[in-house]
């Protein structure tokens, strides 16, 4: 088959996916949501199988690190725990399933020549939202947590529920690994035309700023290091970010 006859029917299954009505196209993303819940529930599965190695060798690792005694307060309390971090981490688990959903549900507005690009973007978002929640585990949270222990008059135990701690484990790992994907929404938005790189490098101080802010939003208590922990990153994104916009600015142009 010539090049042209494959850019012909190239063409002509992107008009086929362009014809698709909004109903058509609601039953995607149904089925889509689908898939995505199916993967998160076999995550699910395989995280409660090896839960007792997930919270006694992984999550709880942080707080025998920092010295940090933990407690329990409620009745069944250790039973809900272990269904959330189980769910949490299910969730985390199928992030490339998660992805892939997303952008096969968007994949007839790009070209067939941007098809193709689909498992990379995926391999690529996974990797960076991973390399958030590493970052978090083994950067934000022993220094937060320190901070937290050693705050504060020594007459005074701190002593902490188990189901904040995990709170702040969990939280703190999953805004680290949606921040990480900063790059990957850059490429997005430039793809459907709302950001430029020219844009992004206008308003960079401005993000700067607003950086700062996100940054201190996400770190839990008031442990200035942690937030410069998480703001050096977030810029650095961003100057990635503006280079990927200015890459997916000229696929779009050719």
């Amino acid at each position: 088959m010539s090049e042209k006859e494959q850019k012909l029917i190239g063409d002509s299954d992107d008009s086929k996916e362009a014809e698709m009505t909004f109903l058509e196209h609601l039953e995607d993303l149904r089925w889509r949501i689908f898939y995505a819940l199916i993967g998160i529930f076999i995550g699910f599965v395989a995280a409660w199988i090896f839960k007792d190695f997930l919270v006694d060798t992984v999550l709880l690792k942080p707080a025998d690190t920092a010295g940090i005694t933990l407690q329990n307060l409620r009745p069944f309390g250790q039973l809900f725990l272990f269904l959330q971090v189980s769910l949490i981490v299910g969730f985390m688990i199928s992030i490339p399933n998660v992805f892939y959903q997303f952008w096969k549900f968007i994949s007839p507005a790009l070209k067939s020549n941007e098809k193709k690009y689909v498992t990379s973007i995926v391999v690529f978002s996974s990797i960076c939202f991973a390399t958030g929640v590493i970052f978090a585990y083994y950067i934000m949270l022993p220094i937060t947590l320190q901070f937290a222990v050693e705050f504060g008059s020594e007459a005074i135990e701190n002593n902490f529920a188990i189901d904040e701690y995990f709170s702040i484990i969990i939280s703190v790992m999953l805004a680290a690994g949606i921040v990480f994907e900063l790059p990957m929404l850059s490429f997005f938005l430039s793809k459907i035309g709302i950001v430029t790189p020219e844009f992004m490098r206008k308003w960079r101080r401005h993000s700067i700023v607003g950086i700062l802010i996100i940054a201190a939003i996400l770190t839990p208590g008031a442990d200035p290091v942690a937030q410069i922990l998480l703001a050096v990153p977030l810029v650095f994104l961003y100057e990635i970010s503006i280079f990927v916009s200015k890459f997916s600015q000229k696929k779009l142009e050719q």
